[in-house]
């Protein structure tokens, strides 16, 4: 069933209080493990014995990055055997090779380089965890085939954890999921029932669709990003302005909607703004596990299309959800 692991945000009490919240509970969650290994102190803690489970105060399943976003644009002055070593050592679930990040606008030949560059890390890694479960990186860039081709190579390898890498750059503000589609559609093709994780994925319109096309994993920050941006998060498409809520279109269940004077009172409070979104993200998850479950899951995204059109009818969310299956 569809799991979202919100990246954690260290500086912030929204994870402890949504921790508690019984109505919608964080099942697992993301840690930046590169973060954790260049805090000198952080470091010095863990190599005294402290976990990774002791450090976020989260009972449940933890998975960590490996900084490999945070290489694309600087140099991390740190290895993959190091980074997956820390990983190990700290007793995370899910461990991150320091895979290449693939743009979109890298050639061909360069995208290869990096997927065969990342193909030989996952390799270096494998027999390096015992705890934790390594993850198989999918790369290629633009190139289907050559993300194909990736996926095979990690199978052969034995990875049990497959994530698809560098989709980010294809989620559109105009929601056209076509080639995010291609290589959900193909990646799980290939992979039978081993886990597949969409590196990024956080809007909550698009996870019903990706998890249809096979997803299993998501994992984002996108419940910070849009709340410093004034995006009120729903089931079916994020709002800039009140209008649906103040119509009576759309009613929250959230502590933070729930609590508020009037329904466009949670656009003024960034951090009301923030636990709502986190809230709204992990709540279309349990409800997508529910419609998947009961055998309903095309016509709740009928009429999540519907909706969402009604209120974005530039969108290429639908045209594309059927271009992927004519």
């Amino acid at each position: 069933m569809p799991l979202f692991m919100p990246v954690y945000q260290s500086n912030s009490a929204l994870f402890p209080l949504h921790i508690a919240d019984a109505d919608c509970p964080i099942d697992a969650c993301m840690v930046n493990a590169y973060f954790l290994y260049k805090n000198r102190a952080t470091r010095t803690a863990f190599e005294a014995g402290l976990t990774l489970r002791e450090h976020v105060g989260f009972p449940r399943l933890l998975m960590t990055d490996s900084g490999a976003f945070q290489g694309f644009d600087r140099p991390l002055l740190l290895s993959n055997k190091a980074i997956i070593k820390f990983q190990e050592r700290i007793a995370t679930d899910i461990a991150s090779p320091l895979d290449l990040v693939t743009p979109p606008g890298d050639s061909r030949s360069l995208a290869e380089r990096k997927m065969e560059a990342t193909l030989k890390r996952v390799a270096e890694g494998l027999p390096l965890v015992a705890h934790s479960l390594l993850t198989g990186v999918q790369q290629g860039g633009r190139f289907l085939d050559l993300r194909l081709r990736c996926l095979e190579r990690l199978l052969r390898m034995g990875c049990r954890y497959l994530a698809l890498g560098s989709l980010v750059p294809f989620f559109t503000r105009n929601h056209d999921l076509t080639f995010v589609g291609q290589v959900i559609r193909d990646a799980r093709s290939v992979a039978g029932e081993v886990p597949m994780h969409v590196y990024g994925a956080g809007d909550p319109v698009e996870l019903p669709l990706m998890a249809a096309m096979g997803a299993d994993v998501f994992d984002s920050s996108s419940y910070v990003h849009f709340a410093r941006q004034g995006y009120y998060m729903t089931p079916y498409g994020a709002l800039r302005d009140p209008g649906p809520l103040l119509a009576g279109e759309y009613r929250c269940g959230c502590a933070s909607c729930r609590q508020a004077a009037a329904p466009g009172d949670v656009f003024a409070d960034e951090a009301r703004l923030t636990a709502h979104n986190l809230w709204t993200i992990c709540d279309s998850v349990r409800r997508l596990r529910q419609q998947m479950a009961s055998g309903r899951l095309d016509q709740w995204m009928d009429q999540l299309l519907d909706q969402h059109l009604a209120w974005f009818p530039a969108s290429r969310l639908g045209v594309s959800w059927n271009a992927l299956h004519e």
